[in-house]
């Protein structure tokens, strides 16, 4: 007989699950103990909002699920905000955690069907030692199924109880059903793809999970458009000539410039929503613009044409319409070639605010983008800075831009998101990007990511001062005191953990990333970027002037 946590964890370890992340308490500690027996490699985190950000981070880099442990009550409500973040975002991770007795809850417990339900995530309770083998292999089929994270709970009272002895259940690598015809009539985007002039596909996140990214750039070749992507979807067009990079806030000023001249935008897997837009001023009021995703969406008065299809399955279909009809290519490719090629950032000259004691931003992210291997993951915090490395650190795909805390809007989970990351993508070098603020709100996870060993540059855009709100609010009225601090000695707390450091004031210093990179890049190595102040993001700038 096995004891119910071991059977659960074993039935989960067949069922092909690799990696977990999580604190152990009282709720779980037992079941992690057979996940690593059965080889299943753990990291321990700090803090359970850390490990639910790291198993996140980890299948968006590697598109496999992984487990976040925690034990019950606190140790579950303590996942809230990465937990909301991965639900927003649609990561497919499973959360192993205890819960209270099945006969009622005690005084310190708390209703966690109704904390998972408030999140948006589903959640399956093993009620029965008959029936926990079965729930296990359900709530992992569940998570690989595209409905994002599942919360599976073992109550308290049931831990410890003999489980009759069973071969493990399959576990299918379950995806999501596609029409083998579509349902829907692409004659009026045919229409609108014969006419048009100037035509330019955008692709979201949904048209990265489709796999609608060789379709969408054949799509493009046949008919002359241009690509671009949202910045959930950077890098699906890496290398491509005719992709102008990142649409929305972060565009290079050529880039937006092309973009508004398009007159017909076929937006796939992308939500459209504000940032995207840019406020709705980046598309032209004439362009006519199509959105394609199967995924519900939130009505966006600026689409003229909406259909729920699947992304790579209409970009094909669309592709065959315009070879039976022989439409001509536009002719837009030809005229805008020379712009196309200065649409980097990289080409985009600024002039240097830089001071004897502080960097700027742009001469910082520019220069590291000279020295990093272009195999790398991108992890970013989320803040002002965030303009930064969005704008001039290209990425191969989406797997290696993980946006933690974008879908939620929320800062702190940097540290964490790189420990994912790492341990997911080791032939990729991490590159975690965190503002003063996020890092010392997930601080304990870099004593994580150091105690992991596994490589990864942390780049901390430190203007003592939450960047977003001095630059969005002081304006406004209000009190720069409570956004404001003094230096914090990141490079000084980084050693303490055991990173090398150093603290970066101008472009010579970074020759520790040389010395670093050509060492081998072992471990951690954290710049504690002083960063001037007064250079503001082309993102946020927009914003300020649209209020």
């Amino acid at each position: 007989m096995t004891e119910l946590a071991a059977a659960v964890a074993e039935e989960l370890a067949s069922g092909g699950v690799r990696q977990a992340f999580g604190v152990v308490g009282g709720g779980n500690i037992l079941a992690v103990a057979r996940l690593t027996a059965c080889g299943v490699r753990y990291v321990a985190a700090r803090h359970e909002g850390g490990a639910m950000a790291m198993a996140d981070a980890y299948h968006r880099a590697t598109g496999d699920v992984a487990i976040c442990t925690t034990s019950h009550g606190a140790g579950l409500t303590n996942t809230a905000t990465g937990l909301a973040e991965a639900v927003k975002h649609g990561s497919a991770v499973l959360l192993l955690c205890g819960d209270g007795p099945v006969a009622g809850l005690r005084p310190s417990d708390v209703d966690q069907a109704a904390f998972a339900a408030s999140l948006g995530a589903e959640m399956l309770r093993v009620t029965t030692v008959d029936t926990a083998r079965t729930t296990a292999a359900d709530a992992l089929r569940l998570a690989r199924s595209g409905v994002g994270p599942v919360v599976l709970c073992l109550p308290s009272d049931l831990l410890t109880a003999p489980v009759p002895a069973g071969p493990a259940l399959p576990v299918e690598q379950e995806v999501l059903e596609r029409p083998e015809k579509l349902s829907v009539d692409l004659d009026p985007v045919l229409d609108l793809l014969a006419a048009a002039r100037r035509p330019l596909l955008l692709a979201g996140l949904g048209a990265w999970r489709s796999g609608a990214g060789k379709a969408m750039a054949d799509l493009a070749e046949r008919t002359g458009a241009l690509l671009t992507t949202t910045v959930m979807a950077n890098g699906l067009f890496a290398g491509n000539r005719w992709s102008l990079g990142v649409c929305g806030g972060f565009a290079s000023p050529a880039a937006a410039e092309l973009i508004g001249e398009a007159d017909l935008v076929l937006a796939f897997g992308a939500g459209l929503d504000v940032f995207t837009l840019h406020g709705g001023r980046l598309i032209d009021p004439a362009a006519a613009v199509v959105r394609v995703d199967i995924a519900p969406r939130a009505a966006v008065p600026r689409i003229d044409l909406d259909l729920a299809a699947d992304a790579s399955a209409v970009a094909s279909a669309l592709l065959d319409g315009v070879n039976a009809r022989g439409s001509a290519a536009s002719a837009w490719r030809e005229e805008a070639e020379t712009r196309l090629a200065r649409v980097a950032w990289a080409h985009q000259p600024h002039v240097d605010a830089g001071t004897e004691d502080r960097i700027d931003p742009r001469t910082l992210t520019a220069e590291l983008a000279d020295l990093l291997p272009a195999e790398r993951t991108v992890v970013l915090d989320g803040g002002h800075f965030i303009g930064w490395p969005s704008m001039y650190w290209p990425v191969p795909d989406p797997a290696a831009m993980l946006f933690m805390g974008g879908a939620f809007q929320s800062i702190g989970l940097g540290f964490a998101g790189a420990v994912g990351a790492a341990a997911g993508r080791a032939d990729r070098l991490t590159v975690v990007a965190v503002g003063d603020g996020g890092a010392l709100m997930g601080l304990p996870e870099l004593e994580t990511l150091v105690r992991t060993g596994l490589p990864a540059l942390v780049v901390v855009y430190d203007d003592a001062s939450y960047g977003f709100e001095v630059h969005m609010y002081h304006p406004r009225g209000a009190d720069l005191s409570t956004a404001a601090f003094a230096d914090t000695d990141f490079a000084g707390l980084a050693r303490s953990f055991g990173a090398e450091a150093a603290t970066v004031r101008g472009v010579a210093d970074l020759d520790v990333v040389r010395a670093w990179l050509a060492a081998g890049r072992r471990g951690t190595l954290v710049l504690d970027c002083k960063i001037v102040r007064n250079v503001v993001a082309p993102f946020l700038a927009d914003l300020i002037a649209g209020h």
